[in-house]
């Protein structure tokens, strides 16, 4: 993760803005993920690759899907080219009934596309709430990694979806999954600059003492910029101003280097 959150100017563009298609790789964030926010990663359809079931789930027919599994249960886990199920379909692209219709059926809640991502993690990606409300009562997963290493709370995190974030922590999702980067739901908050969900997490308890995989604390993340008044609420929260990552710099170090006494 070379430079992954390097310490330049974000200043007016969003931090996954400033980084390569390599380095947007790299985070454990795909940039579908990390820009959840303004594109929502619809899945991609091809008409011809997928079955009734699949079709109707796409595009929110709930009454086509309420016949197809009024004759049979037999496809209702079936999976496409990708590997997503109906259920997948039905999540990412917001049709809340249909996802009802599958549950209610007792489809396979947990299953993992090509990205291993469950249908609870592609409503989260996708900003659909209520498809993702839907699963956690039905007793979705939200700890279930993808290849990334992220959670489903990793996605409501690059979201800023704050609503989303406290209902998976009600279904006991866990604060302090750690990505391929080592990244918890907290330091991604903070590479990403999302203030808010910062203090959010901050309030849920998340550990401030967290490190990523080069040993970069909070607030060395944090320092990247110093207007940010994330920087201000770690020290209050008492972190280690001495704590070095792997280059043995301390936070005070990246600080002034950057111009600004910490």
């Amino acid at each position: 993760m070379k430079k992954i959150f390097g310490f330049e100017s974000w200043k007016g563009k969003s931090p996954f803005e400033s980084l390569t298609s390599q380095q947007k790789t790299n985070t454990g964030l795909t940039p579908e993920a990390c820009n959840s926010i303004t594109s929502w990663n619809r899945c991609h359809i091809r008409d011809k690759d997928l079955r009734k079931i699949h079709r109707a789930a796409s595009v929110g027919d709930a009454q086509e899907m309420e016949e197809i599994l009024l004759k049979s249960l037999r496809h209702l886990n079936d999976r496409d080219k990708m590997n997503r199920t109906a259920l997948h379909l039905a999540c990412a692209n917001g049709h809340p009934k249909v996802v009802a219709l599958l549950a209610d059926s007792k489809c396979r809640l947990n299953l993992c596309d090509n990205e291993n991502k469950t249908a609870l993690i592609k409503a989260v990606q996708c900003q659909e709430e209520g498809c993702a409300t839907i699963l956690l009562e039905h007793g979705a997963d939200p700890n279930i990694m993808d290849i990334y290493g992220n959670t489903a709370l990793h996605y409501a995190v690059a979201g800023q979806n704050m609503d989303m974030a406290a209902k998976l922590l009600s279904y006991k999702a866990n604060i302090e999954a750690r990505n391929k980067d080592e990244l918890t739901p907290l330091l991604l908050a903070i590479t990403e600059n999302k203030q808010q969900m910062v203090e959010f997490l901050v309030k849920k308890n998340a550990n401030v003492h967290a490190v990523d995989k080069m040993k970069r604390t909070a607030l060395i993340l944090a320092v990247n910029d110093p207007s940010s008044d994330i920087v201000r609420l770690l020290l209050q929260q008492g972190v280690d101003v001495f704590a070095k990552d792997n280059n043995g710099w301390t936070a005070k170090e990246h600080a002034l280097k950057r111009g600004f006494n910490l």
